[in-house]
């Protein structure tokens, strides 16, 4: 193994390896929390928007929901157990197809398929939560002169130095998305090339329906200047180092992912917050009244809208960028299924 590599050899050795941090038995719920983790509340949304999307597409014959990501199975586990609910005998069409790179768990429900790579040409709903933040990318920061160049790491203990200038494809993405020339030095930037890639791959999977990539995120109005690598392990922030010992995350530049998928239908963006009350998640208290009428439905009521207050908090995971990108008509337009 080099010494010296890229930041995205390094994070794809780390994570992805033989010995990568997600190839670990424990999964990635033991080091960090996301929405899925959070509350049964997120699956039920989930549940709902593909209800939505069934709906849109007429009630296809065959309807999937793709996990991209899908960490140890959690929010599929989550959704199949509301499937007896579902109306329109939505139960005996799905098709729950998990994406992820490390192993299947044992004892997941065997309904579960279990891809490396998302399945071709299915029809529903693509759901990628917290996925894009962890494909690997480069990282570009300005020299003295305020010349983009690639951040070189050692895997050992994180020591950074620069390497060689950047160039080329990597150098036109920058330009378009993500402008450093000029900029002060020691400005930073992520180089989102292999997200776009996997982005576009995973909507081109799809037949009909919708994608949909959540993630923290920003846009080009609103770069962060000094990037946003960091490291998770153990549920607390640390430095990021490249050994296999943490999590390693940067946040997504949706907006180019969105135009990387391209489509004839136009993306949307928008937030975690407004996603999930359009699927009915309020953290709104419940009355006061029902206290007195049903004291124990009350602290349901309450302990949920706790969960919900906790979704949507616009200084939490309420402020996770949802793209929602859709593929053939019926997803699309005012009328879609959010």
């Amino acid at each position: 193994m080099r010494e010296w590599s890229g930041w995205r050899a390094a994070a794809e050795r780390a994570l992805y390896g033989t010995e990568g941090f997600f190839r670990r038995a424990e999964g990635p719920a033991g080091h960090f929390r996301t929405s899925v983790h959070a509350s049964p509340l997120y699956a039920r949304a989930v549940a709902e928007l593909l209800g939505r999307v069934d709906e849109a597409l007429g009630w296809p014959e065959e309807l999937a929901l793709v996990d991209m990501g899908a960490g140890r199975g959690e929010l599929l586990t989550s959704v199949l157990a509301l499937a007896p609910g579902m109306p329109h005998g939505r139960a005996a069409r799905l098709r729950l197809c998990a994406v992820e790179r490390a192993p299947r768990p044992a004892g997941l429900d065997g309904r579960i398929e279990w891809h490396d790579t998302p399945p071709d040409g299915v029809t529903g709903l693509l759901f990628a939560n917290e996925w894009l933040d962890n494909v690997p990318v480069d990282i570009a920061e300005t020299d003295a002169a305020g010349s983009p160049r690639l951040v070189e790491v050692r895997a050992a203990d994180g020591t950074e130095r620069l390497g060689p200038p950047v160039h080329g494809a990597d150098a036109d993405w920058l330009a378009r998305w993500w402008p450093l020339d000029g900029a002060e030095p020691g400005s930073r930037a992520e180089i989102g090339r292999p997200r776009d890639a996997a982005w576009a791959r995973a909507v081109g999977s799809l037949r009909a329906g919708l994608a949909v990539a959540v993630d923290y995120a920003h846009e080009r109005a609103a770069r962060p200047p000094f990037g946003t690598l960091t490291g998770f392990r153990e549920g607390r922030e640390v430095r990021p180092v490249p050994d296999g010992s943490c999590d390693l995350t940067a946040h997504a530049a949706l907006d180019a992912c969105a135009a990387a998928a391209g489509g004839e239908r136009p993306p949307r963006l928008l937030s975690q917050r407004e996603a999930l009350h359009a699927l009915g998640v309020d953290g709104g208290r419940p009355p006061l009244a029902l206290a007195s009428r049903d004291p124990a439905a009350y602290v349901r009521a309450l302990s949920a809208a706790g969960e919900a207050a906790e979704l949507t908090d616009p200084a939490g995971l309420g402020a996770f960028g949802w793209l929602l990108q859709p593929v053939g008509p019926a997803c699309a337009g005012p009328g879609g299924p959010l």
